[in-house]
């Protein structure tokens, strides 16, 4: 059995509306040794919809409902889980780096119970229009033509703006840490990084780290 969760988890999560890079950075983080990149997407996708709580999952989106926040929390926990088990992610050495969940406040208090999260990194860009750029770049690269409409793109930013960005306040000002996303990616991850060098959870494996 998993021991993934039998204390809490060092964590650092990535935040920022639509377009800002949230797993642009999260992938290079995560493909440092002792960072392990943790996306929503990768749990949906990994998702078992044979398994009890895979059902639970297929009962929700078979009726375009929305999965609530608990199942969400479930079904993330569950494939923290796996990863430990197959030895993909090593918790007692690992850092979490959480791109897209928690989505709302309501979740980001269930992952406390689970994590212990060192720093926030707030990927900032004030320019919507820029945002909705990305947004429309990235939908016609992967081919996803209605996902480059404006409409859409206006609901995304206006579902963050109004459920994740308070996340923001659920955490205290000294774990907040904004970086300036217009800025090209490499420079981006360079702030990050040199945020968490600085941090001392880093400090206390930094010597095991190479």
């Amino acid at each position: 059995m998993s021991k993934a969760f039998d204390v809490r988890r060092p964590a650092f999560l990535i935040l920022g509306a639509p377009g800002a890079g949230k797993g642009t950075q999260g992938k290079v983080l995560g493909s440092i040794p002792r960072f392990f990149h943790c996306a929503c997407g990768d749990v949906f996708r990994s998702l078992d919809t044979r398994t009890p709580i895979g059902k639970r999952f297929v009962e929700y989106s078979s009726r375009g409902e929305l999965v609530p926040d608990e199942l969400t929390i479930e079904l993330w926990k569950a494939q923290v889980e796996n990863w430990a088990e197959s030895h993909v992610y090593k918790p007692d050495i690992d850092f979490l780096i959480l791109d897209g969940i928690p989505r709302n406040v309501d979740q980001a208090r269930m992952i406390d119970k689970f994590l212990e999260v060192h720093q926030v990194f707030h990927l900032s860009c004030p320019d919507r229009n820029e945002l909705a750029r990305r947004m429309r770049k990235r939908a016609l690269k992967e081919n996803r033509m209605d996902d480059a409409s404006d409409r859409v793109i206006s609901n995304r930013i206006a579902t963050y703006e109004a459920e994740t960005k308070p996340i923001l306040e659920h955490y205290s000002e000294a774990l907040v840490t904004n970086i300036d996303a217009t800025k090209p990616p490499v420079e981006v991850l360079g702030d990050i990084i040199a945020r968490i060098i600085e941090l001392p959870a880093y400090r206390s494996i930094g010597k095991e780290i190479g």
